[in-house]
């Protein structure tokens, strides 16, 4: 009868918190509508392995005493721990974590992230007073950060503001909502993961509920370093297919916000910009130079390959005694010719204007990836040329990077730049010009024709910039 009775209490229990979270899931909806796909994404399960509440991106474990508490204590905090939770799955936080060696700092700069932003939001359903303490901590960060990515915040407290302990456990007591673990670290190597749960679930009798393997004890903290709950992999499996269905909800979530335009931007704070620079794709603009690759033939003892002429003339004149000779000359591809324009205009600061040249000499160094004879032309440009360098040869990359000086510091006009190269190219300065890369913050008046050649605007990621108004045609990249 005990047995019974336990078991009914849990069912009720499990049935209560289930219904809560629902009513929060409908009072969320109706005031953030936007909001529906994601909504609807997270299942609910009762996990009597933590004291509060959390989630591993495939559903919200709760201890059911306490989002009951909150239901009737603090019916806007558990309102906002729901949005909260989705914001970690939509920024996916549980899925980058493993990158970071200090998960106590990592999961401290997701929360801040995550409540730094819903501060600008202004939903009755989710408002909470901000604290003197919180306002001042998120001032502080945003005046050294200008936007808050917890790769931002946990590079600035790792090597500028390294914290004491009495300041992260307030600044977690302010920003913490969630229990953090659910979120599977996840190994760089997939092989090595799925191994080391295969092994774990020979050790291991499958769970189908809680996440905490038998006799592990409470999820708790050994030397400041959490231990994590064990995730059978058919969990995982889970937890890992859902990846790619929050990627889709981000791109989904910013055009419904998109949609709905400047009728709801004061009440969206920062959701939108947020939501635009995270969907953004980041690509290593250094890969983007394969593009500009030709095939050549170049002088050099190619191993792959030998001189068919005296292979056959050893089978011909000695029987089955080949001649092998390397070839002096191969084909490869690398880049011949390539303009890189950089922004020297007033609005770029001189701290601005150095990080372009630091990854323009970046490029030119990178001799590997050039043919020894070539045509690389470096344009410093505010709203007319200011000087070009032609660099011919390999051995001058070096000389020229530690050379390199700005002129300019005016205002910004991308046009004639390229009035420039269709200049060049008109009196055949080129043979075969691939394409353009653009260091700039975006602030000035982009060329409305189409280039023969690919085009490549990049900004600086953690600097100030405009990219709306970048043409079509041209692709946008960030350092």
């Amino acid at each position: 009868m005990e047995v019974i009775g336990a078991s009914t209490k849990k069912l009720e229990l499990d049935s209560a918190g289930k219904a809560v979270l629902q009513a929060s899931r409908t009072e969320l909806y109706m005031d953030m509508r936007f909001f529906g796909g994601a909504l609807n994404s997270l299942l609910y399960e009762m996990d009597l392995s933590t004291t509060t509440v959390g989630t591993d991106a495939v559903s919200i474990r709760f201890n059911p005493s306490y989002i009951l508490r909150l239901y009737v204590e603090e019916p806007g905090k558990l309102n906002r721990t729901y949005i909260h939770m989705l914001l970690h799955c939509i920024f996916r936080h549980m899925y980058t974590s493993a990158r970071y060696e200090d998960v106590r700092l990592f999961d401290l700069c997701a929360d801040i992230v995550v409540e730094s932003l819903l501060d600008t939001m202004d939903y009755q359903s989710i408002y909470r007073v901000s604290s003197d303490f919180r306002d001042r901590w998120v001032k502080e960060l945003e005046s050294a950060l200008k936007t808050l990515t917890v790769e931002k915040l946990y590079r600035y407290f790792s090597e500028e503001r390294e914290l004491e302990e009495l300041e992260y456990e307030k600044l977690e007591r302010e920003f913490k909502l969630d229990d953090h673990g659910f979120w599977q670290r996840l190994s760089d190597n997939p092989a090595d993961e799925d191994q080391s749960n295969e092994d774990k679930d020979k050790e291991m009798p499958p769970l189908d509920d809680d996440m905490t393997p038998p006799d592990s004890g409470n999820d708790s903290e050994d030397n400041g370093k959490k231990k994590e709950k064990y995730i059978n992999p058919r969990r995982l499996k889970q937890i890992q297919n859902k990846e790619k269905d929050w990627d889709k909800e981000a791109k989904r979530l910013q055009t419904e916000i998109e949609t709905i335009g400047s009728k709801a931007s004061d009440k969206l704070g920062k959701l939108r910009w947020t939501l635009k620079f995270f969907n953004t794709s980041r690509t290593d603009y250094r890969k983007f130079l394969e593009r500009f690759k030709v095939l050549k033939e170049e002088g050099g003892i190619d191993l792959d390959s030998f001189d068919y002429g005296m292979y056959s003339f050893g089978i011909e004149h000695y029987g089955n005694m080949p001649l092998i000779e390397e070839n002096e000359f191969r084909e490869v591809k690398k880049v011949q010719e390539l303009v890189i324009a950089i922004d020297t205009s007033a609005s770029c600061k001189d701290e601005l204007v150095q990080v372009f040249l630091n990854e323009t000499a970046r490029i030119l160094l990178t001799g590997d990836s050039f043919f020894q004879r070539i045509k690389i032309h470096v344009i410093e440009c505010d709203n007319q040329i200011q000087r070009d360098e032609l660099i011919t040869e390999v051995a001058d990359m070096k000389k020229y990077a530690d050379g390199i000086h700005v002129e300019g510091g005016y205002g910004t006009d991308f046009r004639p730049v390229f009035e420039y190269v269709d200049k060049l190219k008109a009196e055949g300065a080129f043979e075969n010009l691939k394409g353009l890369i653009y260091f700039t913050d975006g602030y000035g008046t982009y060329p409305e024709k189409v280039t023969t050649y690919d085009t490549a605007f990049v900004f600086p990621e953690n600097g100030e910039y405009e990219d709306e108004n970048v043409p079509d045609w041209a692709i946008k990249l960030y350092v």
